[in-house]
Parts: C-alpha cells; structure tokens; sequence
C-alpha cells in the first residue's frame, strides 16, 4: 500500500481526499486545527517541521492541499497570506524535490481576470486579488522547480457539510436554516461549481496513471451564481417558498470587497483530451451533496 502525505488537511477538501484515498492508500493527515480523529498537527509554514515530519513518514507522494482562501483576510493581511498561500508551497516543493516523490497543489480559478467567458488548461492567468497572486504564485513556483507535479484547479468549491464548507452553497444554506425568504444573489458573476468528492476522484484517476501537470477539474457546465442558487432551492423543493432577487456585486460591495473576477469558468480541456474527465454535471453535483451532507440541515 502506497503512502501519501497530505499537509492541511484539515478543511473542506480534506474531508473528501481522506474519503476517497484512505481504503487504498496509508494516510498522514495534518493540520493546525485538528478537527477529526484522523488528524494530526502540523504547521507547514514552519520548514523544519513540515520537512521533519515528512520524512518521518517517508510517503510515495506529498499532498499540499491547506491555504487562506477568505479573499477579504487575505486582501487585509497579505504578508500572512503570502507566508500561507506561497512559501509553505516552496517548502512541499523542496520536501518533494529531496525525496524524489511527486507533490500535488491545489490551485484556483480565480487567477484569472474574467475578460474571457471560459478559461482552459492553457489560458494565462492574470491574478487580480492577493488571494489570486497568491496562488498563482505558488503554482508558478511548482511548475518551475518540482521535479514532479501534479496542479489541479478548482471552480466554486462546494463540499464537507455545514461545520467545513465556508463557500457560497453553505452560505445559502446558512440563510434557508435561519428562515430567510428571499435572498439576494449577485448576477453578474459567472463560475464553475466543483465538488469536492469528485474532485479528490478525478485526482486520484491522474496519481494512479501517472497524468502529471497542471489539469483544469471543475464540474461540467457553465453557469453563475443566480443559476446555482435557483437550483438549490430547486433540490430543496423551496422554489416556490424563498424568492430570489438578483442584484449587482455593487451590493455587496461593503462586504466583499475583495477584486473578484467577472467570469472564472473553467472547462476541462487536458481532461477531456486524455479521455479522464469524470467530474460531474455541477447541478448533478449539486444534488448529490445537499442529498448527503445536508439531511435534516433545514
């Protein structure tokens, strides 16, 4: 049984690679919030640590999967962002690089600047926030100085459940749960949900046949969030109990105030291509984790 390493652990992505990985692989997860019994403390800001227990565990691949992801923290404290984001990925490049193992990063869509409607595998990024340069950073350094790799970006993240998803479909969840009956939902911002399950699988399909690179894994479709939010009261048969008004991100502007791209919608070009594109329809997606996840949530 092959081990893997996967730093930063702790969060909604985690939760789905050690779902997906943990039967046919031998696991290390860490963490700096130990949330699950499977998890041990890490901080891979720190590189001796990080290097030190690495070794110790002397895995077949390192997975580098923690980072600030709140736009609005990282924009106020860019030098934390920046240490979190970017040098800790130096550090699982290094780590990688001395034991001669691949190392997987996870990157964003929102490095690119939304003047196009659809963004493939080789668009060029042009990050816009301190969350964006930050990422895009990392992935950069990655692609220029691992000696094997494996650079996965990811649409709107969804997954988890209520305690770990802090992204757009629990936020809306969150409302619903509290008794709002009308929600305000920007139309002017166009993306690409992701799963997380899907995602922690579609990766696992690249390790096993040995596909490195940087690959585009969104969910199939095109959408935005007006779209995703009349789905899910759809799914949760609410549609005609909860109305939606849309407004412009203007309205928003107080809170999230962060620069976020127009358009972030990925497709999945390299994937497709190769024939190992088995990310769901995102409104299938969708229903498949509220199905699971959010059983007697409301």
């Amino acid at each position: 049984m092959k081990k893997i390493y996967i730093a930063g652990c702790g969060g909604m992505l985690g939760e789905a690679f050690y779902r997906q990985f943990s039967s046919n692989y031998e696991l290390k997860c860490t963490d700096i919030d130990v949330n699950e019994k499977w998890l041990e403390y890490l901080d891979f800001r720190n590189y001796d640590d990080y290097k030190n227990d690495v070794f110790k565990f002397n895995p077949d691949y390192l997975f580098h999967l923690g980072a600030y992801t709140d736009m609005e923290y990282c924009e106020n404290n860019p030098d934390e962002t920046y240490v979190t984001n970017t040098i800790a990925v130096e550090n699982a490049v290094y780590i990688a690089n001395q034991l001669d193992i691949p190392v997987l990063y996870i990157s964003t869509a929102g490095i690119f600047n939304g003047t196009k409607e659809i963004y493939d595998d080789w668009d060029i990024p042009n990050p816009q926030s301190v969350y964006a340069r930050s990422k895009y950073a990392g992935e950069l350094f990655v692609k220029e100085n691992a000696k094997k790799f494996l650079i996965c970006r990811a649409g709107w993240m969804m997954g988890a459940g209520p305690l770990k998803d802090k992204k757009f479909i629990n936020k809306l969840m969150k409302k619903i749960k509290d008794g709002e009956k009308e929600l305000f939902i920007v139309n002017d911002k166009g993306g690409t949900p992701t799963y997380t399950q899907d995602f922690a699988k579609n990766v696992k399909l690249l390790i096993e046949r040995e596909f490195w690179g940087l690959y585009n894994l969104a969910c199939g479709g095109k959408t935005n969030r007006a779209e995703v939010a009349a789905e899910l009261l759809k799914i949760l048969k609410m549609e005609k109990k909860i109305k939606i008004t849309l407004v412009s991100s203007d309205y928003y502007k107080n809170e999230y105030y962060a620069p976020r791209p127009s358009s972030e919608r990925l497709i999945n070009k390299k994937l497709d291509l190769r024939k190992l594109n088995i990310m769901s329809d995102w409104k299938s997606a969708l229903k498949e984790y509220i199905t699971e996840y959010f059983q007697n949530y409301i």
